[in-house]
Formats: structure tokens, sequence, C-alpha cells
């Protein structure tokens, strides 16, 4: 055992999942109510794929209404202490995002799972599996939690088929404008890959960039590309919704289970794919009518 686990077993303060622990039973054992409403996802500027991924950015009746997943694990006594309060205090809206049989993520996921039982309305909206184990990729996935659990259950994986609701970025204006192709292949890279300086080099023939720079950047740089390559979730969706064909290169399950699916390649073979990536047309509104009619029905069961 690490000991840094040791160490946080006596001093719950030094090691994060104990003081997701600890969160978690204060959570449960206190008060709660229902004085409103927080939309509860991985809330990082830094990374614009789940920055973009969540309601409050797209409905009026949530905007401004947003907690990071993360709070329940800061050191800062402070921020934890306005995490546990949020929660407690209003009814839930998870996602999206990829939070679903992800460790990280685990703990709160099951909290937000048991506070159905104390009355507080939940709502799952997007959220996704996100297994990195390779030996998991392309395998029928059981969640980590029961959807049976929450009030109201939207996952993005179409393998749930009655639960389907994809990722609610679709609604981003950005998507309206039309783009010209001007680069037959451009290469996306995620947030590992783009570290990778012997990889950039050894595709430094094609167009790339990254998921780390800005929405604008993102969405510009797919939209000149005729196919795109990308081992990023985000930048496949919206390569998919801007009718590109696409190429995915899969770190985790979340590739796997999309009801239009990329063609699934690697980085050392996708030169020898691209006949195959399938390219398709009216996902965009799709998309969009399936998040309008889910938020009518949240809207409804949270009484907004």
């Amino acid at each position: 055992m690490k000991i840094k686990k040791v160490l946080g077993k006596v001093f719950p303060l030094l090691d994060g999942e104990q003081r997701k622990k600890q969160m978690a039973r204060a959570i449960l054992s206190g008060p709660l109510d229902s004085r409103g409403v927080i939309n509860i996802h991985r809330h990082d500027p830094n990374n614009i794929g789940d920055y973009y991924c969540a309601p409050h950015l797209y409905f009026d009746q949530l905007k401004g209404k947003v907690l990071d997943i993360n709070g329940m694990r800061r050191t800062q006594g402070a921020i934890r202490k306005n995490w546990r309060e949020t929660v407690q205090q209003n009814d839930l809206i998870i996602g999206g995002g990829g939070l679903l049989n992800l460790r990280h993520f685990e703990t709160q996921i099951k909290l937000f799972g048991a506070l159905k039982n104390r009355g507080k309305k939940t709502v799952l909206w997007g959220p996704g599996h996100n297994d990195p184990n390779p030996n998991e990729f392309g395998k029928p996935q059981k969640y980590n939690v029961d959807l049976k659990n929450f009030g109201l259950a939207g996952v993005r994986d179409f393998s749930t088929k009655e639960h389907w609701v994809p990722c609610v970025s679709c609604l981003h204006p950005i998507f309206d404008q039309n783009f010209e192709n001007t680069q037959e292949i451009g290469i996306l890279f995620g947030k590992k890959s783009h570290q990778d300086q012997a990889l950039a080099e050894r595709l430094k023939k094609y167009p790339n960039s990254h998921n780390a720079t800005s929405l604008e950047d993102m969405v510009a740089f797919i939209g000149a590309s005729e196919t795109l390559v990308t081992d990023s979730y985000h930048a496949m969706y919206w390569a998919l919704l801007m009718g590109k064909k696409v190429l995915a290169v899969p770190t985790t399950t979340k590739f796997f289970d999309f009801k239009y699916p990329a063609k699934i390649t690697s980085y050392d073979d996708f030169e020898q794919q691209l006949k195959n990536a399938p390219q398709y047309s009216g996902l965009l509104e799709e998309c969009r009518t399936i998040n309008r009619n889910f938020a009518s029905k949240a809207f409804d069961y949270l009484n907004l």
C-alpha cells in the first residue's frame, strides 16, 4: 500500500479519496433541502470538451448554476464546505462528460445516486462511460451506478437506447456556421497525445491542432478538415455533427458507444483507413432535438 494511502487513513485530509469518502458521509448524514438546482460536472476551463458539455451553458433556467465535481476532493476547507452545502441544499443535474466507470468520479456518482433515496431530485444529463482499460474497449459496458437510482437519466452512450441523450454541447451556436474544407486531412490531438513529441514529429506532414486551444480554434480546425483524425472525444463528436469524415483513436471506452460511430483506428495505421472514414448527415439537428426534449422532461421534473 502506498505511503499516501496509509497516511490518508490516519489523516484523511492528506488523501483525495479519503477526503471524498469523508465528504460523502457528511452529506448523507446531514440535512437536505431543495432550494434550487445546481449543474455538477467537470467545470474545467482548460479542458474544452469538459467545459462545454454542461446544460447550464445552454438554458436560461440553469444559467450560472454550476458546481465543479472535483470540489469534493479539494484540500481547501472553504471549497469543500461550499461543495457540501451546495449539494445538500439543491436538487442536482449531473453531467455531461465521461463521469461513469471512471474511478476518479466513482465516489461522487454513487453519492448522487444515494441522494435520491433521501428525497433529493437528481438528473443525469449526458454523462457516459469512460473506462481507460483497453481490455474493455468495444465491449458492452455495465455502469458503476444503477441508472434507476436517479430521478431522470439520460446518458450519451447509445447502447442504453431508451436513455440516450447525446452531449448537450451540440446546442452551441458555433455549429450553425458554414465552413469550407481547406485541408484534406487534419489531426487533432488530445491532452496526452499533444505532449508526445515523437508522435508529433512522425505526423508533422499533416496539419494538426489539439484540444487545449479554444472552442473557436478547435471548431475552425475541424471545419477546415475534410477528414479528421483524433483521440479527443469531443473533437470526434463535433466533427460528426459537422458532417466530416472521422477516424477516432480511442483512449477509453467512450469512443465505442455513439449512435453514429467513427472509424476506430490508431495513429500507426490511420492512413490505411482513410477510405473507410464514415460521414453522416442530419446529426446536428437530431442531437439538438433530443436534448431539447430531454430539457423539457428535466425542467418539468425539477419544477423549473
